[in-house]
């Protein structure tokens, strides 16, 4: 056991907000800590590490294990530029490495008699500096970067550039580089695109130490966790398996908490009225067996009434009348933006029925897509052509739509002011939004808030074709499957822009993936999308999923030609990979044998050939730095 969170309480004022939470987090496991808003979430990790008091409770780590943290809002800065922050994890090993330049520096200098004992300190301090990674830990640092969309020249640009977004992403990369005992990981992904998603997915499934994940993504969270902590209710509870698992289990134990606590209320009740009967017939018998039955009654453990989830978003979506056969057509479109293009002769239509999601990473031009179609921004060329009957109901993840000064109550009557007052506070209730709450200023509410009056407007417009800009931001767990269940039966026509696979694997049936400017196609959800992805390059990783081949290569079309000239640069690449491994094989051969010649009689107190063998020493180290940074960009 790692990690052991022991009766845990804590309260604000008289809200308690978590309530009697135990847990324990073993060795290499992965925990998802899950609820809906307000449930306490980042509260608990922020006790667990010492942040925030408990009202009552203990957390014990094990002896001598290391924790790192990451808070959804983390600005701090540790180094001049992004490289140096994230190498500043490893204190340890800069410290052993200054240590040896300077060593090395003064071998020549270091007298006869003297020699033997300064190489024993060398070499000892080199082990341990090679045993700890030091050799390695640059190039891991790289990679990591690599993985969260820093490279190139983003390395050496200094923290005082970045936004708060990209702090936080160097501050999650410095975390995984210090490589502690248990990772705890606060909404680790809102500043990464889809490709750093995937590949933080797979650098913590893998991840040796145990880590505690809070997160919306619930996609993420399936490929990840073997445990979830539900903190519904006020109070924990934990199951075993993915996040999919939880949300079966969890079903299951209610259902099955609900029966029996209706049984035992039902025998209670037969209970009273048995015992109310024998008392009605006022015999010495009758009375002693009443009282004997009601002592059995007392002594009944009571179970407690079933916990209610807290009110739900209730969406309905509905058409006002079908549009026709083609929906829309998006002919040869070319967007720029000073003199950058976005995309340049971009096309691809929609149908009726069709539920297409455009997947890519940030700034390929996915929104700026859906503003084009909505005539919210000017494009160079092109034609965007709606096709007959077509309404279109538009959701801005940026909630541009919404009049600040309006009250939620005025901002639904304007925009649909035939509606009775009665029927806009129904809707209004619908989506969570009762008595004096009806009254609230645009302007006051919280992003998910202003997505739930977004929503009551989308629903109330009952377009056949919605257009939907990250529609499940800032919703919470239950209101993100009440939007996917209203689009599953909604009769019209779907084109979104989402980074919630989850999401996208409900509601899709067809996937656009935007890169380099080109639209490839797949047919089916983001889980078919994957399947297909694998299948014609061998993997997801980031370079695949990006969609970085320079041609829009639809998936049906994928000839024979095309497969031979992927399964070369496969081929290419492998042995490229063998020349590196063999290479290094060789070095580290040389490197032991210099090792040896440093131990020799003859050799220790030449001060000459000690130089030499350091020279080569270093030359050999140098370039398996190299080596093992090109291997590791090659396998990433």
């Amino acid at each position: 056991m790692l990690l052991n969170v022991s009766h845990i309480n804590k309260s604000y004022g008289e809200e308690s907000i978590i309530r009697d939470a135990t847990f324990t987090v073993d060795e290499g496991s992965k925990v998802a800590i899950v609820g809906n808003n307000g449930t306490g979430k980042s509260t608990l990790l922020k006790m667990i590490v010492g942040e925030i008091p408990a009202d009552d409770g203990e957390v014990t780590l094990k002896k001598d294990a290391t924790y790192g943290y990451l808070a959804q809002y983390q600005e701090d800065s540790f180094g001049n530029n992004i490289l140096d922050t994230v190498l500043s994890a490893r204190e340890d090993l800069l410290l052993m490495e200054k240590r040896l330049s300077e060593m090395e520096a003064e071998m020549s200098n270091v007298s006869t008699e003297d020699m033997t004992k300064f190489m024993e300190d060398y070499h000892k301090l080199q082990h341990q500096f090679d045993l700890s990674g030091g050799y390695t830990f640059r190039s891991e640092a790289i990679g990591i970067l690599k993985g969260l969309g820093f490279e190139g020249d983003d390395l050496q640009k200094s923290m005082t550039e970045l936004s708060g977004g990209q702090k936080t992403r160097v501050s999650l990369g410095r975390l995984l580089a210090s490589a502690p005992d248990l990772l705890l990981l606060d909404e680790p992904i809102n500043h990464l695109d889809l490709s750093s998603i995937m590949w933080l997915e797979g650098y913590l499934s893998s991840y040796k130490g145990a880590v505690i994940i809070v997160a919306h993504d619930r996609y993420f969270l399936d490929k990840i966790a073997d445990h979830v902590v539900d903190l519904s209710y006020g109070k924990t509870t934990v199951y075993t398996g993915n996040y999919s698992a939880f949300v079966a289990q969890k079903e299951i134990n209610q259902l099955s908490y609900e029966r029996a606590y209706e049984k035992q209320q039902k025998e209670i009740e037969h209970q009273k009225e048995v015992i109310e009967k024998l008392q009605s017939f006022n015999r010495e018998k009758s009375i002693k067996r009443a009282e004997s039955r009601k002592k059995t009654l007392d002594k009944m453990e009571i179970m407690d009434v079933p916990d209610k989830d807290a009110p739900k978003m209730r969406i309905t979506l509905e058409i006002d009348k079908e549009s026709g056969k083609d929906v829309l057509d998006f002919e040869n479109v070319t967007k720029s933006y000073d003199d950058k293009v976005i995309f340049s002769n971009l096309s691809f239509d929609v149908h009726r029925g069709d539920r297409i999601a455009i997947l890519g990473d940030n700034g390929t031009g996915k929104t700026t897509i859906l503003k084009c179609i909505n005539g919210l921004t000017d494009f160079e060329s092109g034609e965007i052509k709606f096709g007959a009957n077509v309404t279109v109901g538009y959701y801005d993840q940026e909630q541009q739509g919404l009049t600040e000064s309006n009250t939620i109550f005025s901002e639904l009557h304007d925009a649909y002011p035939f509606l009775t007052e009665t029927k806009v506070r129904n809707t209004l209730a619908a989506f969570m939004f009762t008595e004096d709450d009806v009254f609230k200023r645009i302007k006051d509410l919280s992003g998910g808030e202003r997505g739930r009056v977004s929503l009551a407007k989308l629903m109330l417009s009952k377009s056949n074709l919605l257009i939907l800009d990250e529609p499940t931001n800032h919703l919470d767990m239950d209101s993100k499957q009440m939007l996917e269940e209203a689009l599953n039966e909604y009769d019209g026509t779907l084109l979104y822009v989402s980074h919630d696979r989850y999401f996208v694997n409900k509601t899709a049936n067809t996937i656009l993936e935007l890169a380099n400017g080109t639209l490839t196609k797949y047919l089916g959800n983001y889980d078919d999308y994957i399947a297909k992805k694998e299948q014609l390059f061998g993997s997801t990783d980031n370079s695949n999923v990006a969609g970085t081949t320079s041609e829009n290569i639809t998936a049906a079309k994928l000839d024979f030609k095309e497969q031979k000239k992927i399964e070369a640069e496969k081929r290419k690449l492998a042995n490229k990979i063998s020349k590196i491994e063999e290479e290094i094989e060789e070095l580290e051969t040389k490197k032991a044998k210099i090792d040896e010649e440093f131990i020799k009689p003859e050799n220790m107190t030449n001060s000459a050939k000690l130089n030499e063998l350091t020279s080569k020493q270093n030359e050999i180290n140098e370039r398996l730095e190299d080596l093992y940074q090109e291997w590791e960009l090659l396998n990433s």
